[in-house]
């Protein structure tokens, strides 16, 4: 699964370089700042001069600000199982098979640890806002376990995150939040109106299934296993969205 993580982000990172290089950001969807467009699965963030990378067991900080030249700046041990990163602001949202870790990256080259939240071994993609996290787990051969679910954490304080939601899914994989809603690859890809994060509503349900999703310059591009997706909405209503095209490899 490592090397699987690692090269579907290292493709979407220098798809969306590309994109970067004609157009000067992305939507966040005021979702606060969220920097690097990896995805749910990705196993690295920017954040600043700085680039962050997760393996097996570490959180890895390279300086970039002289990008021909990337410097190896620090190195802390998180655990075992670390499968994914996810940056916001000046913190990072880590998921593992066995749970979710919370850093603070304010002093770049030094993360300090503030929280974790430990669950049954199974594979666990992280997104957040400025006020819930939100964390898919499901289970395979690898991850193990028959679980397979939807948790909502409130962060109001980060040194100590709150369960306060869970529903049972089929078989939940990445995940991505666009202003009030959320959006999950799951048997069917999965619109949740969170206005309430504690209640999702489930909005919208279309009939196709993919590993991960990226909101960017108001498309979203869903990754499957051999396919990308593009999806556009019309009028600012978000729940509208209809594939515009296809790209099998």
């Amino acid at each position: 699964m490592r090397k699987i993580l690692l090269v579907f982000s290292l493709v979407v990172g220098s798809f969306f370089s590309i994109q970067c290089s004609s157009d000067s950001g992305g939507d966040t969807g005021g979702q606060g700042n969220q920097d690097g467009t990896g995805g749910s699965l990705a196993v690295f963030a920017i954040k600043g001069d700085y680039l962050y990378s997760v393996d097996d067991r570490s959180l890895n900080v390279f300086w970039i600000s002289n990008p021909s030249n990337p410097t190896n700046v620090g190195r802390v041990d998180i655990g075992f199982d670390i499968e994914t990163i996810f940056g916001l602001d000046n913190y990072l949202f880590i998921g593992s098979e066995r749970g979710m870790y919370i850093y603070d990256i304010n002093h770049p080259e030094n993360p300090k640890k503030l929280s974790e939240s430990m669950h049954f071994r199974a594979c666990d993609p992280v997104v957040a806002n400025n006020s819930h996290a939100f964390v898919t787990l499901h289970s395979n051969a690898v991850c193990g376990n028959s679980i397979n679910v939807l948790q909502v954490y409130d962060i109001a304080k980060l040194t100590n995150p709150k369960l306060v939601h869970q529903r049972n899914l089929v078989q939940p994989r990445g995940l991505a939040l666009y202003e009030k809603y959320l959006i999950i690859c799951d048997d069917e890809l999965k619109i949740f109106n969170i206005e309430n994060a504690e209640e999702p509503v489930i909005v919208r349900a279309l009939p196709y299934k993919y590993k991960d999703v990226i909101i960017y310059n108001d498309i979203l591009f869903a990754f499957g296993e051999n396919r990308i997706t593009q999806f556009k909405w019309e009028n600012n209503d978000f729940v509208s969205l209809e594939p515009i095209s296809s790209l099998v490899y």
